[in-house]
């Protein structure tokens, strides 16, 4: 059995971006390892979400716990920066943010739990940390070289399919069956700078059996997202058909002679 080490940006990332492919890895006997930059400490709480004097903050890292428990991941650890808040946002020139920890300070940060875990895989974003969140650039960057400095054989980038996502929102359109009170975006929604063309990305992760397991990890992260959130609202067949899939990209990928197991387990190529 392998181990997977799947690094975060904020509570409740995990959720929506890998949540599958960690649930996956677990069902199959693979160690699962959460770590996360910050403790999402700007995130927008639910209303009436939080007790009289709960921190966001604390609220959040529990979850993340909980989360855990959903997914079957047997390590959560978090590295101590700061949220840096959306790109632009004044937050973003706080010294003590993630968007502005050195890289390799914090590289060496993650490093020491790579050390520790000795990772067949670790997953990250992609170089625009999916839609272009200061946090998540920071997690490409600082992932690559945590990866480099802990000699970690295979680095995925979690991302997301622009023209999976524009073919679903077409075939949502065309088959009349969208939920009433429901629209599908048009064609100029995911805006350019939303996940990766279908050409750039190498590998999914299969997890549609996995897709109730994804949700009930979100419904946990109670404090971001309501009953009412889009997305624990949809449809089952269409959350399924939606984030069932996970796509990566990965730049280097083993050859299938010396591939970690957790890896030809979980990761499917894209092409032959």
């Amino acid at each position: 059995m392998g181990t997977i080490v799947s690094f975060q940006a904020h509570p409740d990332d995990e959720s929506i971006t890998t949540a599958g492919t960690l649930a996956k890895a677990a069902k199959a006997g693979h160690r699962v390892v959460l770590v996360f930059a910050t403790r999402g400490e700007l995130g927008e709480p639910v209303p009436g979400a939080l007790a009289d004097g709960e921190q966001l903050s604390v609220r959040r890292s529990a979850e993340c716990y909980e989360s855990a428990k959903v997914l079957g991941a047997a390590r959560v650890e978090f590295l101590g920066y700061v949220d840096s808040g959306m790109m632009g946002d004044p937050t973003n020139d706080a010294p003590y943010c993630f968007w502005q920890a050195g890289v390799d300070q914090a590289a060496r940060r993650l490093a020491v739990i790579l050390e520790e875990e000795e990772p067949d895989v670790l997953t990250t974003y992609d170089d625009n940390g999916s839609y272009g969140h200061p946090d998540h650039i920071q997690v490409h960057r600082v992932g690559k070289r945590a990866a480099e400095l802990a000699g970690v054989p295979v680095v995925a980038q979690n991302t997301i399919n622009r023209d999976w996502m524009l073919r679903g929102m077409r075939g949502l359109r065309a088959s009349g069956e969208i939920p009433e009170g429901w629209e599908t975006p048009d064609e100029t929604i995911p805006p350019p700078t939303f996940g990766k063309p279908e050409a750039e990305i190498t590998h999914r992760v299969e997890a549609v059996d996995f897709a109730e397991q994804k949700r009930a990890s979100m419904r946990v992260h109670a404090s971001q997202m309501g009953p009412e959130h889009f997305m624990l609202a949809m449809p089952d067949p269409i959350f399924a058909m939606g984030f069932g899939t996970e796509f990566y990209i990965v730049t280097d990928p083993p050859s299938p002679a010396a591939a970690p197991e957790v890896f030809t387990d979980l990761f499917l190529p894209m092409r032959p």
